[in-house]
């Protein structure tokens, strides 16, 4: 499987990011993009309870790099999550994002996830194709 370019100090993929999660993103069979990610303590928002905005986080990355993995620069417009049900320390969190439209410069995603076989978060988004200097500082960005 090919892993999906990344900025070395992305939060959610960076390898370099002392702080991040470092979660790699790999092109599937079916043209999607998934990942798998074990919740870290440092992570929660509760006791024991990954915290929501993180989840939200690993949605937003998977659908992204569904664009992402055709070498297509954009950027996040909106996202819309769902949250199922809790996720804990220590489980591991599978993610699977897909591009499902797209139109002139827009691109509609989807992006869910999972513990053990059940779904604990779903998403939707809408990202758009950088241009000009957004689009050349994204492009710097991942060399």
């Amino acid at each position: 499987m090919r892993e999906v370019v990344k900025f070395s100090e992305c939060f959610v993929c960076g390898d370099n990011n002392s702080c991040g999660l470092k979660a790699k993103f790999f092109v599937q069979e079916d043209g999607s993009v998934a990942t798998e990610y074990k919740v870290e303590k440092q992570f929660v928002g509760y006791a024991d309870v990954l915290h929501g905005g993180v989840l939200a986080s690993l949605l937003d990355e998977v659908m992204i790099k569904a664009i992402l993995k055709d070498d297509i620069l954009a950027v996040t417009a909106s996202m819309d999550v769902k949250f199922k049900r809790p996720v804990y320390v220590d489980q591991i969190i599978k993610l699977q994002g897909k591009v499902i439209g797209s139109k002139g410069r827009v691109y509609k995603t989807e992006g869910v996830a999972q513990v053990g076989g059940k779904t604990v978060g779903t998403a939707t988004g809408t990202y758009v194709r950088a241009k000009g200097g957004l689009k050349d500082l994204l492009k710097r960005s991942l060399e």
